[in-house]
């Protein structure tokens, strides 16, 4: 691997991933595993985290590796499309531009409201009984 990268940090949910991009073929890692293993059976979570890539047109001008904690596959799939969507941002002012046009350098903050007591959940009542 070269000495030089270009890093990015994304959140969404509980998920928060790190992301390392180097010159190279398309390689990409999530946790020391290939892409294909660790999203096993969803082509659609593979086609959106390629999204960026796709979008400036260099699927296979970089190899990428990510770190990735908590939350689940869509919301850690999410978080890697938002820490590779920073990288490629701070590479180059242009690709900046056409990422924020695109919102892939938004956070999406919505996160699970908490539950308050007296309630079955966050706003979920018990039912109303007149008699």
């Amino acid at each position: 691997m070269a000495d030089k990268y270009f890093y990015g940090l994304g959140r969404r949910k509980a998920a928060t991933a790190s992301a390392r991009l180097f010159g190279g073929k398309g390689t990409i890692t999530i946790n020391d595993k290939p892409v294909e293993e660790y999203l096993a059976h969803n082509e659609a979570a593979l086609y959106e985290l390629l999204t960026p890539l796709r979008l400036i047109g260099k699927e296979n001008d970089f190899d990428a590796t990510f770190r990735v904690k908590g939350g689940g596959t869509a919301s850690q799939i999410d978080a890697c499309r938002l820490a590779m969507s920073k990288a490629l941002a701070s590479m180059n002012d242009d690709l900046n531009t056409t990422l924020r046009k695109n919102d892939l350098l938004k956070r999406d903050s919505r996160e699970k409201e908490r539950k308050k007591y007296g309630l079955r959940g966050a706003r979920k009542r018990e039912q109303f009984s007149k008699r």
